[in-house]
């Protein structure tokens, strides 16, 4: 809705770095209201659409704590968008370990602890919010991103919503004995080529050097996988973007995305550039 109003909410489990990601939206100029209770959220869009004020980006942070949250949230999101606010929910999340360790560091109670623990707390709320997260717009893990990792994730996400008809891909490596990433639309597992990581001239390297890629490269299996995963996403992509997806991510996994993954994140990337698509390559574990 050109000229109208931008809601982008931020929401998701305690600690998973909501707080950063608001002062980070701030810096990128939107104006941001934290704490705000969700049945309040269609009066603040009545006050906007009554006032002069050149506001057009709104950051909401809107705390799963605040006690009517789980039952109105619907309601309230469907109301707001029906009266044609563009609102999108970012749901912030990372794994309980990393959590776990978030509030050891802070000495913080964690809001949901029933003096059961913090890491049955965590895992209440992550069930209390799973209705909300498979509704949120996006899904952004923060377990293995810095301040500024954060910031640029953001950034990037921002600038694939700015024109709907650009698909933003994201390719990322990682390692099946660090998990899954949970912000994974399609996955494919490389465990079956030749590990270089057993090749002594290769163990401290990665798949990021030449020697690496040309070990993975040459095996008959590797350049049959890549065909394969392109004729896919040759097929796959363009009907992403028909539906609106504004971004895909696309993970490529090995035991522990050090040196397969990336040799085979890095080619596909090429490959999808040439052919003109907005592509950009992540390794999650390469410096693990």
């Amino acid at each position: 809705m050109t000229g109208g109003l931008q809601a982008l909410v931020v929401t998701g489990l305690s600690g998973s770095g909501k707080s950063t990601a608001l002062d980070a939206l701030e810096d990128l100029g939107f104006y941001c209201i934290d704490n705000l209770p969700v049945v309040l959220l269609p009066q603040f869009v009545d006050l906007w659409q009554s006032s002069r004020e050149e506001l057009h980006r709104v950051a909401l942070g809107i705390d799963a704590r605040e006690g009517r949250f789980l039952s109105e949230w619907p309601r309230v999101f469907d109301e707001v968008r029906a009266s044609g606010v563009s609102l999108e929910v970012f749901y912030f999340e990372a794994n309980d370990d990393v959590l776990v360790k978030r509030f050891s560091e802070t000495r913080r109670p964690h809001p949901a602890d029933r003096q059961t623990g913090v890491v049955e707390a965590i895992r209440a709320e992550r069930e209390a919010l799973r209705g909300l997260r498979e509704r949120a717009d996006r899904i952004i893990d923060t377990s293995a991103l810095t301040v500024h990792e954060l910031r640029a994730t953001l950034l990037e996400q921002l600038e694939a919503q700015s024109d709907r008809r650009t698909m933003r891909i994201v390719l990322k490596s990682f390692g099946f004995k660090y998990g899954l990433p949970s912000d994974a639309d399609l996955a494919f597992d490389c465990r079956f080529l030749p590990n270089p990581f057993f090749v002594d001239r290769f163990r401290l390297l990665d798949g990021t050097d030449p020697g690496v890629a040309h070990f993975v490269l040459r095996n008959d299996d590797a350049s049959e996988f890549i065909d394969r995963v392109l004729a896919l996403l040759r097929f796959a992509l363009p009907r992403y973007q028909r539906e609106g997806k504004s971004y895909l991510t696309i993970v490529v996994g090995c035991t522990g995305g050090r040196h397969r993954s990336v040799v085979l994140v890095e080619t596909l990337r090429r490959a999808l550039a040439e052919e003109g698509y907005d592509v950009r390559a992540m390794h999650r574990d390469v410096a693990r």
